[in-house]
């Protein structure tokens, strides 16, 4: 996520008697990932995470508050938009700074959902104290929105012909030609003359001024495609607009066709609609993280660029996502039950928590030998390794000895006798701040559990068990969540938060279908579609009472609300994703194919290996003879 601060003073009426004229500061969100189903969780968990809680758009003057964004002159709605603008008090401004690691904070100077010179008279006008964002004018509002201009902007950012600056286009992914580019920066010049430092591109201390040229976006971040007809209704909708802004909006829309676009060239029912809907214009204050060449940004942090994966590795952005549900900041204590390798780990750590993770699967920890182990990855990005322990989470009661029931030692002492009285209570031990977990569901990966499939399996010899590993059986994914929640809700601290992934289909009822735990209470279920009928789901939850290991067997049963038919729907999903995929057109085909290309790279790996073996034969023999 890309927090953008803008700081742009607003006048609000406080509706008391006294009837004043208060400052606001603004926050514009950018959500850098592709993932823009989770952002309105994600940013409330970030700003409850440093004290700032978020409520309605009433009019209040204090408390944050979410703003609309501005909509551009057409009839028709628009949704999957990545910003969202945050209002709060102008005393709380200084609380932005390094809300998290994944931010950027900028201040705005203007912004107009109309045309390019519209943001840029609007950046100049605010610069020279004649207007507020709101284009509300008064004495009072005018007065103060100067002073802060006088005191702060200027004399620190403007006048200072020491300090360096650059200007930067932001298109959300889409790419302006150079001519195009040199258009925009003109459209700025009365705004950057007003800068007295040098142009510098390349020195870290340099201040950048950023102009953002928002367009529609789809449900995973990219240009939205669209139909022709749908092209024709918009054409109708904007005859309604001046002239003036058809021409800017014409001549900033120009941009290369993607690769994406490429492949849907010969369709000639479809575009990729990449015109504005709103410009942004400010100074960065800091921590951009969507990638230039050379910047540590999300793609620093790739699944590409790092030396150990496995099938079911977690991307770096919903990890990241994950992390932020789940409040991780330096001071949390952070355990992932199926960590694999690594990935939400890996995320904790850049938050600077104290990282814990267990699996099952041995081998998975041991890694593939060299670079590749899980230890490997944290060294990668210069992380602390985590703690990591070969543990079956169904068994964790049994792993984890020190979580037995708490014994409370008293002594009293009189001028005769001393007495020692020992009290136990069933309240689990408090532990971790946050569990955030991929929980294993049989689709990539199977679960597994600890046991064996037969009736009566053979013993181990005490001589053998020192590096005996377990058997392990079918895991169930109803059992995979019962026994999540449990674990989360006796060792997490009141107030700690359990993050977990689940999938699920069209007819999953949250309310009815959803794990619960008398121990914790749903903050966020965000659900992000793959298909019309499959999606998936981050779970917030917080404990919110101890656990009493007493109800365990009470806790566990009242775990699915309504018993074995809510379980089911989490159960066997791999089986229904098939059957599912069985009833489309040309599946037989399709499944013939893959078959001949997995045989076909089974063979090929087959023969490099044997290829391999011989090679290195043949070298030991040249060695001997020499």
């Amino acid at each position: 996520m890309t927090v953008i601060s803008m700081e742009h003073i607003v006048p609000v009426v406080n509706k008391t008697a006294a009837i004043q004229q208060q400052q606001r500061y603004l926050v514009l969100v950018e959500f850098v990932y592709r993932h823009l189903n989770f952002q309105l969780a994600e940013l409330k968990s970030i700003l409850e995470a440093h004290g700032i809680h978020l409520g309605s758009s009433s009019g209040s003057s204090s408390g944050c508050e979410i703003l609309p964004l501005p909509v551009p002159p057409t009839n028709r709605s628009i949704s999957n938009r990545a910003f969202v603008i945050l209002s709060f008090p102008i005393e709380e401004a200084k609380r932005w700074s390094g809300l998290t690691q994944t931010h950027e904070e900028q201040q705005l100077w203007g912004c107009s959902s109309t045309n390019l010179k519209d943001c840029a008279n609007q950046s100049f006008q605010w610069l020279n104290r004649k207007t507020n964002n709101n284009e509300v004018e008064s004495s009072s509002s005018s007065q103060s929105s100067s002073s802060f201009q006088r005191d702060c902007i200027l004399p620190l950012v403007c006048d200072d012909p020491e300090r360096p600056w650059k200007f930067t286009i932001h298109t959300l992914g889409t790419k302006v030609r150079r001519d195009e580019q040199d258009l925009m920066r003109k459209t700025f010049q009365d705004t950057l003359d007003s800068l007295k430092g040098p142009v510098k591109l390349d020195d870290p201390t340099t201040q950048e001024f950023l102009l953002i040229r928002e367009i529609e976006l789809d449900g995973k971040g990219s240009a939205l495609l669209r139909t022709a007809a749908t092209n024709n209704n918009n054409n109708n909708n904007n005859k309604t607009s001046s002239d003036d802004n058809d021409d800017d909006n014409n001549s900033n829309n120009i941009t290369e066709m993607t690769s994406s676009q490429k492949n849907n060239k010969n369709n000639k029912d479809a575009y990729y609609n990449t015109d504005a809907i709103a410009y942004y214009f400010g100074r960065v204050l800091g921590g951009r993280i969507r990638s230039n060449e050379g910047s540590r940004g999300l793609d620093h942090y790739s699944l590409k660029s790092r030396p150990y994966l496995g099938p079911t590795s977690m991307d770096a952005e919903l990890s990241f996502v994950m992390t932020s549900l789940g409040k991780v900041t330096t001071e949390s204590i952070v355990y992932d039950p199926f960590v694999g390798t690594g990935s939400i780990l890996l995320a904790c750590a850049m938050r600077g928590a104290y990282c814990i993770g267990s699996d099952i699967d041995i081998r998975v920890l041991r890694g593939r030998g060299g670079n590749q182990t899980i230890w490997k990855n944290f060294d990668h990005y210069k992380l602390p390794r985590p703690e990591i322990v070969r543990s079956d989470n169904a068994l964790y009661h049994r792993h984890y000895r020190h979580h037995r029931p708490t014994t409370t030692t008293h002594i009293s002492s009189s001028t005769t006798a001393t007495t020692t009285t020992a009290t136990t209570t069933n309240i689990a031990p408090h532990l971790y701040d946050a569990i955030i977990c991929d929980p294993p569901y049989g689709i990539r990966a199977g679960a597994r559990q600890t046991g064996s499939k037969l009736d009566n399996p053979r013993p181990v010899l005490e001589e053998n068990r020192h590096n005996h590993i377990a058997q392990t059986k079918t895991y169930s994914v109803s059992d995979v969540m019962s026994d999540l929640l449990d674990v989360a809700a006796s060792t997490l601290k009141v107030g700690g938060r359990l993050v977990y992934i689940i999938p699920s289909f069209r007819d999953f009822e949250e309310d009815r279908d959803l794990p619960r735990h008398d121990c914790l209470e749903l903050i966020d279920s965000c659900f992000q579609p793959f298909s019309n009928d499959l999606g998936r789901r981050i779970v917030a939850m917080k404990k919110i009472i101890d656990y009493d290991v007493s109800k365990r067997t009470e806790y566990l049963q009242s775990i699915w609300i309504d018993g074995a038919e809510s379980a089911e729907k989490c159960a066997n999903l791999r089986d229904k994703i098939m059957e599912a995929a069985r009833e489309k057109p040309g599946y037989e085909e399709k499944a013939a194919i893959r078959k001949v290309k997995r045989k076909a790279n089974k063979e090929a790996k087959k023969q490099e290996k044997k290829r391999s073996k011989q090679e290195e034969n043949q070298s030991q023999q040249i060695k001997s003879t020499i």
